[in-house]
């Protein structure tokens, strides 16, 4: 892993209440970047890089959010923003994980996310296999982008999630588990993950590293 990284940056953690924050935190400082957890608006519209990780449901989270009166801060940041697992859900616009989506979906009670990438979250179709999709699998790139340097197809990254994003022109990366979903996702400044980079190795410290370097 290239070790030209600028640890000066400013890089915070957005603190939604909900978040698997501290494993995001270690992975960062173990590339040797210091990061700073905060919902104060001040400290996180000053940051060089934002990350928003979550773990949960998109219900409880977007709920949080709410609460601390971060949503339309979210949408407007500027700097990149790299939202992991249920993170990168949130960016989207509707998810279907609303209470009791695990066991029966109501089309009619989606989550209204952050709205900045244009695409929604769905329920996992995998056929006889079991949900959560959860352990290592393998990516298999669709669109180029900085965040995938040095990455190549058929790296394993570490997934836990029954809800997914589907194949779309924003892909960066897809992942099959009884149909093809979006292991990565993009659009201007904000970047989703769907896998866990901090639970991911190597692999999972290089796309870090990449993000930092944008």
């Amino acid at each position: 892993m290239s070790t030209q990284i600028n640890t000066e940056q400013k890089v915070v953690i957005i603190d939604t209440g909900c978040a698997n924050i501290s494993s995001v935190k270690f992975a960062i400082e173990r590339i040797g970047v210091a990061v700073t957890v905060s919902d104060e608006p001040a400290v996180i519209k000053a940051a060089d890089k934002v990350l928003l990780p979550g773990v949960g449901s998109a219900f409880a989270a977007m709920n949080s959010i709410k609460q601390k009166q971060l949503v339309e801060l979210i949408q407007s940041l500027t700097q990149p923003v790299l939202g992991i697992c249920l993170g990168m859900q949130l960016m989207t616009e509707l998810s279907e994980e609303s209470p009791g989506s695990h066991l029966a979906i109501d089309s009619n009670n989606n989550v209204e996310c952050l709205n900045l990438i244009p695409t929604q979250i769905k329920r996992m179709q995998v056929g006889d296999l079991v949900l959560p999709h959860m352990g290592w699998n393998q990516i298999k790139t669709e669109n180029n982008s900085p965040l995938f340097d040095g990455i190549e197809d058929g790296t394993f990254f570490y997934f836990v999630h029954s809800f997914c994003a589907p194949l779309s022109e924003y892909t960066l990366v897809s992942c099959e588990y009884g149909q093809a979903f979006s292991a990565a996702i993009a659009k201007d400044n904000f970047y989703g993950v769907q896998f866990h980079p901090e639970r991911s190795g190597q692999a999972g410290a290089q796309l870090l590293a990449n993000f930092i370097k944008m």
